[in-house]
């Protein structure tokens, strides 16, 4: 048999704590190795237990969560790091792009259904991104109203980096589009795709899809269409 997918579960409030423990603890496949009140307490966990998943609140005291994951992740350079999945009862535009720039893997409001919030995890401990439909319609929105822009010498710097065809995937990713849409849209193989797209966390220094989605707009990649 695997061997489970360790959890922590950093949350200030201990009845949440608990439903979170039980949910995840019924599952076979999953398991609670130890929980965290706050930021410090769920950095210094991680850095002791290192669990698969953290489940992280954002707004914690002593050290909100936002915090916690940049000190986990970063710490974290040289050896395995915990994937972060942020749950929160907060889902403006703010915290999602704080979360997001901070390294997280995933973004779930405290709402997801039991099943879901499951696979949520599962997704994240296997090395995908989770960014609901919803959370990307919104951020393509906000950027779109008020995409923000580096520093002239700064953007061309980061994209004279990329190849012509890099950047046609960048725009392609920050309209969420996934590898087959992009595919099709292209007229390239998945297996290409999933290259240039591989080739592009690298390059921008990204951990995964979603944060690529936020640089593609703050870069000045990504054109949105405005609505009239």
């Amino acid at each position: 048999m695997t061997s489970p997918i360790t959890v922590l579960i950093a949350d200030d409030e201990a009845l949440v704590r608990a439903g979170f423990r039980l949910l995840v603890d019924y599952a076979a496949d999953l398991a609670v190795v130890g929980e965290a009140e706050n930021g410090v307490q769920a950095v210094s966990q991680a850095r002791v237990l290192k669990p698969d998943v953290v489940l992280m609140d954002i707004r914690m005291p002593v050290m909100d969560g936002l915090e916690a994951t940049r000190m986990i992740l970063d710490g974290g350079r040289t050896s395995p790091v915990p994937r972060i999945l942020v749950v929160t009862t907060f889902d403006d535009d703010e915290n999602v792009l704080a979360a997001l720039r901070s390294g997280a893997s995933g973004f779930v409001l405290k709402d997801t259904p039991p099943e879901q919030l499951l696979e949520a995890i599962r997704i994240v401990a296997a090395g995908d991104r989770l960014l609901t439909p919803r959370i990307t319609r919104r951020l393509i929105a906000e950027f779109a109203r008020a995409p923000v822009q580096p520093g002239a010498a700064q953007g061309a710097a980061v994209l004279s980096e990329l190849t012509g065809r890099e950047r046609d995937v960048l725009v392609q990713v920050a309209a969420g589009r996934s590898n087959a849409e992009i595919s099709a849209a292209l007229h390239v193989s998945v297996a290409t795709v999933k290259t240039h797209v591989s080739r592009l966390l690298a390059k921008l220094d990204a951990r995964h899809r979603a944060q690529l989605l936020v640089l593609s707009y703050e870069l000045g990649v990504a054109e949105p269409r405005r609505s009239n």
